[in-house]
């Protein structure tokens, strides 16, 4: 795993990587003539990793929160549990933490078109679950075939957007 340094003395980058790669950096980068300087993990410090660490689990944190708030809410309410639930809460969260890491506007454009088309798919998984509840399967079992139609549709909507012209 590389990690990318800030300061100018970290010497020629092991990797090139154009403006549209992913990067993973926690505020630790630095543009050096459109490309960024990489090092591996183990060779930063120890404050380096305690800052990344850190900022995982800030992420991890506040979407686990995210989660625990909505379930706990749906117990007691279940429409209005539903309605938070449906909201992309979960969406926007990703596309915060994605600015933050790469504040890019191309890239952020495509993430949020390709949530749109990823999002269709998913969909059916909402219309099957109850009505096989509803005719006595059990949750598990109407969960897995939720869930499975949900990857066979995804991985149609993988195969088929290209002919369309949308890009995933």
């Amino acid at each position: 795993m590389s990690a990318v340094l800030r300061g100018p003395a970290c010497g020629p980058p092991k990797r090139q990587k154009d403006r549209c790669s992913p990067r993973f950096d926690a505020g630790l980068s630095v543009r050096r003539r459109g490309t960024e300087c990489y090092r591996p993990l183990q060779t930063l410090g120890p404050e380096v990793h305690r800052r990344l660490m850190l900022y995982f689990v800030l992420k991890a944190t506040i979407s686990g929160l995210l989660i625990a708030a909505v379930s706990t809410l749906a117990k007691r309410y279940p429409g209005f549990g539903a309605l938070v639930a449906s909201l992309p809460l979960v969406s926007v969260l990703g596309m915060m933490w994605l600015w933050r890491d790469r504040p890019d506007a191309e890239n952020m454009a495509a993430h949020a078109g390709a949530t749109f088309w990823y999002v269709l798919p998913s969909l059916p998984m909402f219309l099957l679950i109850p009505v096989l509840l509803r005719h006595g399967v059990s949750f598990w079992i109407a969960l897995a075939a939720g869930c499975a139609l949900t990857i066979t549709l995804y991985l149609a909507m993988i195969l088929i957007a290209p002919r369309f012209g949308l890009q995933l």
